[in-house]
């Protein structure tokens, strides 16, 4: 009986998960994947009724590699079709080794090939994007605190950056650190310092971060928050609102209420500006004035 009972818990549990992977499936949308090469297995969601695809930081899909124009090809979504557009570019847009010369309706898994790039076409709800989800997450994320890891950080603020120097919209970047960490995990023990950085990163995500945001976990106890389409002034109203949230937070480890506050710097994208590590100093230089203004502060970069 204890035999048959296992099967039958274990077909439940097997069945729910299936069932939720089917309702997770249903929330996706269509994607390309590119296939092959250094970016094997990367994603890109098509969230738009058109999406263009190139080297341009104003593409919704940005790709630089040789043999791929500014401007390539774009997807336009009509109901539950997506339709290819080449826009002239210099080397052709492929379609499974033909060459679109106007507009071609996409069919799942379908090859599009620019330069030396291959993008295999995934519609809405498409099961192979489980596997791609995972890998994805496990590359771009820190296992610990499961936010946006250092490496998935540098790229997109590179790319924000290219972006703002074409679209003029607004960028800042907060740059955070909690204080005198070393000491607490020396007198609370390595134990709490990982629970004080899992706790962080919840309480964050749920009052210092938009939905446009990125909240990545820069090494030890440095965090950022890449704030696309905001200003100087907006970024330190949520700077402070992040720091506030940490200091009256109480972690509480082993029944002992650690102490726990955070030194933030806030920079902006401007003139002078060159790349997202420019912008990354900038925030670093603002941070270090408020640790050495007594820590538990905002303070923004001033040239």
């Amino acid at each position: 009986m204890a035999d048959d009972a296992t099967v039958v818990l274990t077909d439940i549990k097997a069945a729910l998960a299936s069932t939720e992977n089917e309702a997770a499936l249903e929330e996706k949308p269509p994607a390309l994947l590119i296939v092959g090469g250094d970016l094997n297995g990367t994603l890109f969601d098509i969230n738009s009724r058109e999406v263009g695809i190139g080297r341009s930081p104003d593409n919704g899909i940005q790709i630089e590699f040789d043999g791929i124009s500014r401007h390539h090809f774009k997807i336009e979504m009509q109901a539950n079709k997506a339709i290819l557009h080449d826009l002239g570019s210099k080397n052709g847009t492929y379609l499974n080794n033909t060459r679109c010369t106007g507009s071609s309706e996409l069919y799942r898994g379908d090859i599009i090939k620019i330069g030396s790039v291959a993008l295999k076409y995934l519609p809405k709800g498409d099961p192979e994007r489980l596997t791609y989800d995972k890998l994805s997450l496990d590359a771009n994320t820190d296992k610990h605190t499961k936010c946006y890891n250092k490496t998935y950080f540098n790229k997109a603020i590179a790319h924000e950056v290219q972006k703002c120097k074409i679209t003029g919209k607004p960028l800042t970047l907060i740059l955070f650190d909690l204080d005198h960490f070393k000491n607490l995990n020396d007198n609370y023990g390595h134990d709490a310092g990982d629970f004080v950085l899992l706790e962080l990163a919840k309480i964050i995500r749920t009052h210092g971060v938009r939905d446009l945001d990125i909240f990545a976990r820069y090494g030890g106890e440095e965090f950022v928050i890449l704030l696309p389409q905001t200003n100087l002034k907006q970024a330190f109203s949520i700077a402070e609102r992040v720091r506030k949230v940490v200091e009256e937070h109480e972690f509480i480890y082993d029944d002992k209420l650690l102490p726990v506050t955070a030194s933030i710097g806030v920079a902006d994208y401007r003139q002078g500006v060159n790349d997202g590590t420019e912008l990354f100093k900038r925030a670093d230089t603002a941070l270090y004035k408020s640790k050495e203004g007594g820590r538990n502060q905002v303070q923004f970069f001033k040239e």
